[in-house]
């Protein structure tokens, strides 16, 4: 079987070509050219440069390795932007990128048995924020209606609205499949290592004070999810997947085993208000408009942070590609925080 993944360079990318070669695949990492390949040694690993933002010159690249390859049996499509400078940019690498590439494939009669896209929770957007009676929050489903707040989870909604479009364009020929997963975590993620690094130095940072449940996703987890559909196209094609790790958490779950892990002792928790977070992004906003880099902390990153339900049901994917996760917050962590430590990042 020949697999193609693009965003191969990127913290999820690097690790699916990782489980395609373990599971015996021809592995294609789908890349820019002069994109890292810090993580991706293997010497069985296949390159296919392409630049998605370009749709002419995607054409006659693809056109290349259809010469080489024929087409891909699966396509991951894991290539994306989750931090940029400007709204566009979102719709740029979120959505023109899908665009081209589905299109380009289309064109060149390349579309793949299975076109596996990795959207995000975020899409939903601030569903199901009313506490119930008793405290609680009621589940994000696949069936919610996208309400995103944030040019990301905008431009993520459009990718998946094209693809829809594009299955019933080509009368079924074009198969896909959607995973919508939660925060992702692992070793080489570098926002929850900002996390890491901060409770090393004895200080954790939250915000609001209402009450907020989250669900995290160890990236092997998502591996593994994303696999499991591939051949189970009578059930999962044109299906739209939320992954976690089935569980749900409070707000100081993750720092505290990362105290743990770490064995930091004295951390001082700080809870600030929502207006000063919303000050504090934007002034992080501008200046990373001075100095032309995005800044992990914007004002996209300040609606997710506000954002107090993360609870998300994934029976559906446990119950038609078998999915189980294996990798609960505790188990996750403790692995990451080993990675960090034995790769000198902490």
């Amino acid at each position: 079987m020949k697999i193609l993944i693009t965003g191969a360079s990127g913290f999820i990318g690097s690790f699916l070509c990782e489980e395609g070669l373990k599971r015996g695949m021809e592995t294609w990492a789908g890349m820019r050219e002069h994109s890292s390949r810090r993580w991706l040694q293997q010497e069985r690993l296949h390159f296919a440069f392409l630049d998605l933002t370009d749709a002419d010159r995607l054409r006659t690249q693809l056109a290349k390795y259809k010469e080489k390859v024929g087409r891909w049996d699966v396509i991951v499509h894991a290539a994306g932007a989750t931090k940029c400078l400007h709204r566009e940019d979102f719709f740029l690498h979120n959505y023109d990128c899908t665009r081209n590439l589905v299109n380009t494939l289309d064109e060149l009669d390349m579309l793949p048995e299975q076109f596996l896209y990795v959207s995000s929770l975020s899409v939903l957007g601030p569903i199901g924020e009313e506490m119930n009676a008793d405290g609680t929050y009621n589940d994000m489903t696949a069936d919610d209606t996208p309400r995103p707040n944030t040019a990301y989870g905008e431009s993520k909604v459009k990718s998946e609205q094209f693809l829809a479009e594009k299955r019933i364009k080509t009368d079924g020929r074009f198969h896909y499949t959607l995973f919508r997963p939660t925060g992702v975590y692992g070793p080489r993620e570098k926002d929850y290592f900002m996390m890491a690094k901060s409770i090393k130095q004895h200080v954790d940072f939250a915000v609001g004070y209402k009450r907020q449940v989250l669900t995290f996703v160890y990236v092997r987890d998502l591996v593994s999810a994303i696999f499991a559909a591939i051949g189970k196209n009578e059930v999962a094609n044109g299906k739209t997947y939320l992954v976690s790790d089935g569980h749900n958490y409070d707000s100081r779950a993750f720092s505290d085993l990362i105290q743990k892990e770490l064995g930091v002792k004295g951390v001082f928790h700080i809870k600030a208000p929502l207006w000063l977070l919303r000050v504090i992004s934007g002034v992080a906003e501008w200046f990373s408009h001075l100095t032309g880099k995005p800044s992990t902390l914007n004002g996209d990153k300040y609606r997710i942070m506000c954002q107090r339900n993360w609870q998300c049901d994934i029976s559906p994917i446990r119950r038609d590609l078998g999915f189980e996760p294996e990798w609960p917050l505790e188990r996750g962590v403790k692995e990451c925080m080993q990675w960090y430590k034995d790769n000198k990042w902490l």
